[in-house]
């Protein structure tokens, strides 16, 4: 016996433990991968990463409202298009926002952190004045309810099994696009040498815009998925964003494969560590152990290796 608990308790505890890690996991991996398109290939601290989850989660909730009210018929399937909603109202903000205020800040970084971050700001006031103070939940249809028994004492929510799924597919659709697709290499030329790029003929602002686009884009997806394990107000963004670039610079920035790495062992740390202590002392524990392993290896868990 371990106090109150047998050691099946405990191995059941522990399962669950990692399992709700697995869906942590999943939004740092769904917030990680839009930022690290963003910071590791672009240079920009974006601030404001957050909001344009958020953004994602409300066109969720707004969706949800359409289809209750005019399509009840449908309403089983609205989280498919919600998504692809999602995607393209983050990325058409984030393609407006790169025109309007990034593209006259590249090679200025601590610049694009004032900026983003006002952005932020301005863009949190937005969702209050429009959406209320308040926070709202999204309905989700019948069929993301319940919990898949494993066993006797395991049980697996299927919503959460749902995020990890799509966590799976969008990573290997951004891996595709980012190194096997033509405009992939095109991105990865223009991080390594603009000058270069330009000169062969790549046009390095269509491919900034739409970088950034893309990134914004997987953010919403990610509000798209904040929706089944939260609710959605004006600043939960903020909750989030420290988070997601912990995960990123941990990572290594660039790496597609350090994200992942760096999203898995801060969230499976972070809930263990939540078993035997609070909320906030396991996030506090876990940052000084990403601390401490980023002063031995500054460059993060995979680093980007560039032709000199």
């Amino acid at each position: 016996m371990f106090g109150d608990y047998s050691i099946g308790d405990l191995g059941s505890i522990f399962v669950m433990q990692g399992f709700a890690g697995l869906i942590l996991f999943s939004v740092y991996v769904l917030m990680a991968l839009g930022l690290a398109i963003i910071f590791g290939q672009m240079g920009v601290i974006n601030m404001a990463h957050g909001e344009f989850m958020i953004l994602g989660a409300y066109v969720t909730w707004m969706t949800s409202n359409v289809f209750q009210s005019y399509l009840p018929s449908l309403f089983s399937g609205y989280f498919f298009l919600a998504m692809i909603l999602a995607f393209l109202a983050s990325g058409a903000l984030g393609m407006l926002v790169e025109w309007v205020l990034i593209r006259h800040l590249y090679k200025r970084p601590l610049d694009t952190l004032l900026a983003t971050w006002g952005l932020s700001l301005m863009l949190q006031q937005a969702y209050r004045s429009i959406f209320g103070a308040r926070e709202v939940g999204v309905e989700l249809p019948q069929w993301m309810l319940g919990s898949l028994h494993v066993t006797d004492s395991i049980e697996v929510p299927i919503n959460g099994v749902f995020v990890m799924g799509l966590t799976v597919l969008i990573t290997i659709a951004v891996a595709y696009i980012m190194f096997r697709s033509r405009w992939g290499r095109q991105v990865r030329a223009v991080v390594q040498n603009r000058i270069m790029a330009g000169a062969v003929g790549i046009n390095t602002a269509k491919v900034d815009r739409y970088t950034f686009a893309l990134g914004c884009g997987i953010a919403g997806v990610a509000g798209s998925a904040f929706t089944m394990i939260g609710s959605t107000g004006p600043t939960s963004g903020q909750l989030y964003i420290v988070d997601t670039f912990l995960v990123v610079v941990f990572g290594g920035a660039a790496s597609l494969l350090g994200t992942i790495a760096s999203a898995f062992s801060i969230s499976q740390t972070q809930s263990t560590l939540e078993f035997f202590m609070s909320g906030s002392m396991a996030k506090v524990l876990t940052l000084l152990a990403v601390v401490g392993i980023l002063m031995l290896r500054p460059q993060g868990l995979f680093a980007l290796k560039v032709r000199k």
